[in-house]
This record gives structure tokens, C-alpha cells and sequence, in this order.
């Protein structure tokens, strides 16, 4: 004889467990806000004509992450994974480049721009160096990466790189 108990169990068994919930989307202003760099790209030095790098920029992730692979002309690849991050409302970034070693980067959109900062090689007297990174979507569909360097923890800044991000046709 069947106990009561016994039932229960082989009922439960029997039964399939409903799905899980799915997880929460990515969509939003806050996970778009920096879409605007998503692309095939050729690099050029701000006011030049000599392109240094191509450059594709891709969601990845079921759309939470952006990725960039990064190809110079001359020089070592790298790659960076960008996503915002819900829990404290900041973009990150992780660039690794073609030497040993990986930089952060932290941030959001800033008036219309994206502005990463993270601290990033060493000035010309060994100090660590703070680099903010400027992305800025030009009126020509053109992205601008302006690139500033401080080494008094960003008391004050110079320019360290800028650069256009064409796209390619």
C-alpha cells in the first residue's frame, strides 16, 4: 500500500518544475549609452589623413556587453569589454593589450559623451598615470576618442592621444 506521503512525492516527481524567470534584459538608455561607438571603423589621428588602425566595436553578451577589437597597423592588438553595470550605476571597462598586464577603466556618459578613467602605465617619473578617455559621437557619424593623462590624480590633465574613429564603407 501507498502511503500518503509516498504519493506526494512520486506526484511531485512527476510533475515538471516550472522554468526558471529569465534573467533581466539589458535595454535602456543607461545599457545604450554607448552604442553610438558599436561599428566597423578606420583610425586616424585627430586632423589626419594617415589612418593607424581599424577597429571593430560589437555587442556581445545577449547585448549587455560591447566589445572592441582593436588592430593597428603597426603596434600590438588588444582588446577591451565595456558594460554597465546595474548594481552601481558605472560603465566599466577592461582593455588587455598584446603585453602582459590589463587596465580598468571606470565611468559613464558625461553630457552627450562617454568618459572612462583608469589608471593606466607610468609618466616620465615612474608615478602611476591617470588616463581619461573621451568618446564623443562627431555630426559626421565619426567617433572621437580624446585621450588626457595626469600624474596627480587628476588635480590636472594633458593631452595624451585623439583620435577619430571613421567608419568604414
Amino acid at each position: 500500500m501507498i502511503t500518503a506521503a509516498f504519493a506526494l512525492v512520486l506526484a511531485q516527481a512527476a510533475t515538471p518544475a516550472p522554468p526558471p524567470p529569465p534573467p533581466p534584459k539589458c535595454e535602456g538608455a543607461s545599457f545604450g549609452a554607448f552604442d553610438f561607438w558599436v561599428g566597423e571603423w578606420e583610425v586616424f589621428p585627430r586632423g589626419g589623413d594617415q589612418k593607424i588602425a581599424e577597429s571593430r566595436i560589437e555587442k556581445v553578451s545577449a547585448g549587455c556587453a560591447i566589445r572592441e577589437t582593436w588592430m593597428p597597423l603597426q603596434g600590438r592588438s588588444g582588446s577591451s569589454l565595456s558594460a554597465f553595470d546595474p548594481a552601481d550605476g558605472t560603465w566599466h571597462q577592461l582593455w588587455v593589450g598584446g603585453a602582459p598586464g590589463r587596465v580598468f577603466f571606470d565611468g559613464g556618459p558625461v553630457d552627450g559623451a562617454m568618459v572612462l578613467t583608469g589608471y593606466w602605465g607610468k609618466d616620465t617619473e615612474g608615478k602611476p598615470s591617470l588616463v581619461r578617455m573621451t568618446y564623443t559621437l562627431e555630426a559626421d557619424g565619426s567617433v572621437r576618442q580624446y585621450g588626457q593623462a595626469s600624474s596627480d590624480h587628476g588635480r590636472s590633465w594633458s593631452d595624451s592621444f585623439d583620435l577619430i574613429y571613421r567608419r568604414k564603407d
